[in-house]
This record gives C-alpha cells, sequence and structure tokens, in this order.
C-alpha cells in the first residue's frame, strides 16, 4: 500500500509540524514498515508505552508513529514484529526496547544493549511492577561476559578499547577485529551508565521535564529541551509569542556554532595540528561568553522553558551576539583556508572513514553524517517549524562521506549559522519572551522533533493524571549514526580512528537511557 493510504487513516498529533498516528495491529504494523521502508521513509525511534510498543518514521511530510496495542512485557503470547530486515537502527532500539520495557521482538539478535547486569534480568526498570529489593543482578552475568561477534582467520586478533577511557569521554567499549593494524570489523556496545534517564522523566511533572530534557545530550541542550516543549506545547494549544520562537532559533543556532567550532579544533588535534585547536577553542570561547552574556549561561541547560523562554534578550545582549557574529564571519574563511591547503590535514583527511551516500542511505544515517555523505536532509528546511518557515536555510551537502567531507560540512554550516543568527538579530520581534500554559489532559500524546546540530531530537510525550508526565522518550541521531562509525573505520587502520569517531562526534550520553 502506499505511504499516503496510511497517512490518510492516521490522527494528527499535536507538537511537530505534520505528526501523526496509526492504531495498527501486528500484521498492519511489519505493513506499514515494509510501506515505509519502500517510500524512503527513515526509522527514528521505538519505544513502549500503556501496553503499546510505537514505531516513529520519518516521512517526506512529517512523524508517522505506528501504535501496536494491546502488548504485555514480556512478550504477552506472541513477539514483537521485527523490523532490522527494513531498518538496521531497529536492531540496537528493539534490543534495548526489551532492556528497558521487557517487549521483545522476533528479530534474531537478542543479546543485551542497556542492560549491563544492574537490575535483575526479569525485571524492567520501565515496566508496571516495583523494583524488587533485590533488583540488581551480577556485573559478571553483565556487559564483562557480552558476546561480540568474533572474526576468525589467520593473522586476525581483537583489540578491546574500553570501556573506560585515558580522556575524560563517557564510556563505551569497542571491539575492533585486525590483521597487522588494518580494521576488519568494528563492534561498539554502550550503555554503561545507565543514568536511568526513562525512569526518571515518570517522577516528573509534564511543567518540569524540559530541564531533563536539555541534560539528555548536554550539547544538544537546546535541541532537546525545545523538542519537548514543542510536544508539551502542542498538547497544551499554547500559542508561543513569536519573540520566544525567535530567541529560540537564535539559541539553537548559537548550539550548532560553538559544537563545530569546538569539532574542528579537536579534529585538527587529531591530525597533530594544534594551531587549528587553540585557533577554534579562541573562537569557541569568545561564541560562549558572548551567549552568556545574551542569555546568562555559556550552555543553554536551562534557558528555553515551555512557553518561551527564561530570560529575555538585551540591547547589551544584542549588540554582544552581532559582534561575534562579525568576528566569526571575517576569521573563519581564513582559518578555512589554512585547512584546504595544509598537506598534513589533507592527507590524514581525505578518503579516511568514507561512509558512501548508498551505505548511508541503507543505515538511515540523520544530520551531518548525513549531509556529508549526500543525504539532502535538514529538518529546518524540509520540515520547517517558526520561525525557520520564514528564514529559508540553507542545505549544506557534500557527497564524499570522509573525514574531509564532514571538516568541510562544518565550515559550511557555520557560515550558515551566522547568516541565520544575523538575520534573527536583524529581524527579532518585540513583545513577550514567555505564555503561561496549563498541563495537558491525560492520555494525550504529543510529538516534538527539532534539527540540532547533530541531527533530529525527538521527544515522545505521554502526559499522564495530574499533571504528571506518563511516559517521555527522547531519541538522539547518534543511534542512527553509531553504526555508520562501524563500517566506516573498515579497511582503514587502527591508529585513525580517533580522527574518524571524532569527525562524526557520536553521543554516549544520548543512547544510554
Amino acid at each position: 500500500m502506499p505511504l499516503a493510504q496510511w497517512l490518510k487513516r492516521a490522527q494528527s498529533l499535536p507538537g511537530t509540524p505534520g505528526a501523526c498516528v496509526l492504531r495498527a495491529d501486528a500484521s498492519e504494523y511489519l505493513q506499514l514498515a515494509r510501506d515505509a521502508a519502500a517510500s524512503g521513509a527513515r526509522l527514528l525511534s521505538l519505544w513502549a508505552a500503556d501496553e503499546s510498543a510505537y514505531a516513529a518514521y520519518l516521512t517526506d511530510g512529517g512523524v508517522l508513529v505506528a501504535q501496536l496495542q494491546n502488548l504485555r512485557a514480556p512478550t504477552g503470547g506472541a513477539p514483537l514484529p521485527g523490523l532490522a530486515e527494513l531498518f538496521p537502527v531497529a536492531a540496537r532500539l528493539e534490543r534495548a526496547l526489551f532492556d528497558l520495557s521487557g517487549l521483545r521482538s522476533s528479530d534474531p539478535d537478542e543479546r543485551p544493549w542497556l542492560w549491563h547486569g544492574a537490575w535483575r534480568r526479569d525485571w524492567s526498570p520501565l515496566g508496571d511492577a516495583p523494583e524488587p529489593e533485590a533488583a540488581h543482578g551480577s556485573p559478571a552475568t553483565g556487559g564483562a561476559q557480552y558476546p561480540f561477534v568474533r572474526v576468525e582467520g589467520e593473522g586476525v586478533h581483537e583489540i578491546a578499547v574500553g570501556p573506560v577511557h585515558a580522556g575524560i569521554i563517557e564510556p563505551g567499549h569497542f571491539r575492533f577485529s585486525v590483521v597487522g593494524e588494518k580494521v576488519l570489523r568494528l563492534e561498539e556496545h554502550l550503555g554503561y551508565v545507565h543514568k536511568g534517564i526513562e525512569r526518571r522523566f515518570g517522577q516528573l511533572a509534564l511543567l518540569e521535564g524540559h530541564r531533563l530534557a536539555a541534560r539528555v545530550s548536554g550539547d544538544s541542550a537546546v535541541a532537546f529541551s525545545w523538542a519537548y516543549a514543542q510536544a508539551l506545547e502542542g498538547m497544551s494549544g499554547v500559542a508561543v509569542p513569536a519573540r520566544a520562537l525567535s530567541l529560540r532559533a537564535l539559541m539553537l543556532e548559537l548550539e550548532r556554532i560553538a559544537n563545530h567550532l569546538g569539532d574542528l579544533g579537536a579534529l585538527g588535534n587529531d591530525a597533530g595540528f594544534a594551531f587549528g585547536l587553540s585557533q577554534f577553542l579562541r573562537l569557541k570561547e569568545h561564541v560562549l561568553r558572548a551567549t552568556e552574556a545574551a542569555f546568562g549561561q555559556r550552555y543553554l541547560l536551562d534557558a528555553l522553558v515551555p512557553g518561551g523562554i527564561a530570560r529575555d534578550l538585551t540591547l547589551a545582549g544584542e549588540e554582544a551576539l552581532a559582534l561575534e557574529m562579525r568576528r566569526l564571519t571575517h576569521e573563519l574563511p581564513r582559518l578555512r583556508i589554512i585547512y584546504d591547503e595544509h598537506a598534513g590535514l589533507r592527507d590524514r583527511f581525505e578518503g579516511a572513514g568514507v561512509l558512501s551516500p548508498q551505505l548511508a542511505r541503507r543505515l538511515g544515517v540523520l544530520g551531518l553524517a548525513a549531509r556529508a555523505s549526500g543525504q539532502a536532509l535538514d529538518l529546518r528546511a524540509d520540515l520547517p517549524w517558526p520561525p525557520y518557515d520564514e528564514l529559508a536555510p540553507r542545505k549544506c551537502v557534500r557527497a564524499e562521506g570522509d573525514v574531509a567531507s564532514r571538516v568541510a560540512l562544518r565550515f559550511d554550516e557555520l557560515a550558515e549559522s551566522c547568516r541565520l543568527v544575523s538575520a534573527l538579530l536583524e529581524r527579532l520581534p518585540s513583545g513577550a519572551h514567555r505564555a503561561e500554559l496549563a498541563a495537558p489532559a491525560a492520555g494525550a500524546l504529543g510529538i516534538g522533533l527539532i534539527e540540532g546540530w547533530r541531527g533530529p531530537a525527538l521527544i515522545a510525550l505521554h502526559a499522564g493524571q495530574e499533571g504528571r508526565i506518563a511516559r517521555c522518550h527522547p531519541h538522539d541521531p547518534s543511534w542512527q549514526n553509531w553504526p555508520a562509525l562501524e563500517h566506516a573505520i573498515i579497511g582503514n587502520i587502527v591508529p585513525d580512528f580517533p580522527l574518524i569517531n571524532k569527525s562524526f562526534n557520536l553521543s554516549y550520553s544520548g543512547v544510554d537511557l
């Protein structure tokens, strides 16, 4: 059935433009997935709530949520239809779904993903049953015995990296199968912290959840808190002031700029070019100081609130941001020439960590990594929400799919974000910066979807009784992009992994729920 026919049966959802839900039985759930894959839609996320499983698809017109009802943990007598053959990202999403909710899919890979022996295997953190007194399992039965896929052959050996690393990054285990220094296979295992984010959401009021959403992945605080607010505001029916929406977009672009500047410096450093690190960290520091002058925070973890923003922008804040955009617009082209013409950087960047457009499409890669591999996907242009519907953001796309392509894309997006910030400052509406809103009725479902610097940040928000959160599911695009890194490293040498890994710069925290 064409996807358009499914969309006709769906009911609109509040929140992100074009969001809708379709209630299906098991056969319809699977057939919808097949038709979505055939139409070129991408699987965004999977989650469970109220004895239902939900699959969210990104289509040309918005987000289509398929709801499979009347499921009971652990399986309710029948497994959840597996989607991994259609959407590779579903394999890990389904394993995490079982770890958290006790719903098993029919896909063959039943290895734990988020479970590392931190709780009893027969208990689900998001299930209805209270936590048993002896909930904690033995770590020896968890991550320590994770069955990595083995590569057999003469001269093949394994290199285990992590989960504890030499730097300050979050934990993650990387198992390399190599011959000499050439990588034959990489398999990742993440989720070692298990912060309990999804369980914690269920203990909060709807009007408080934005603060936790901002901390799902701290470098995407604006994207996630805006997605949360978008879902909540849609369910509440509140009209967010135009000034607040423009200031949110300003924050989102500042978050993008700061992250791209930090990445470009780190990529130069990983290639042995310390000058690049010092220059880009200098520029990032200026941006963070201007952000603090404008909004009271260097990192905008609490700046965006339901109904608007926490603190209005003053004239002095506008001037600080305008000055910083002029500085960046002047300095970035000069630094780009240095990066482009430096023979050592070109040697390390070009041809390293290639992710072909065909493979990026098959894996459903999102965000920056997708655009660097020929996928023209940017929700600011594809599904624009206010004020992006009036800003006409320019899509930045590269086709080579290597480290050099991901570096070039960051330069392109920095220039475009500087343009957008300047445009927002020039046309900033007057008026209120926040509107009051009431908690929505119990049982409502809202979807928030915001294109952050790494890719689309999704929030699925279920309203509970008395203004509480019944369920909140956050989804970081790193779920889609971590498997792409496993492919991009194949055929490269082990010492190039830090550089290739940094060129993707995926979130550990965002997939550790």
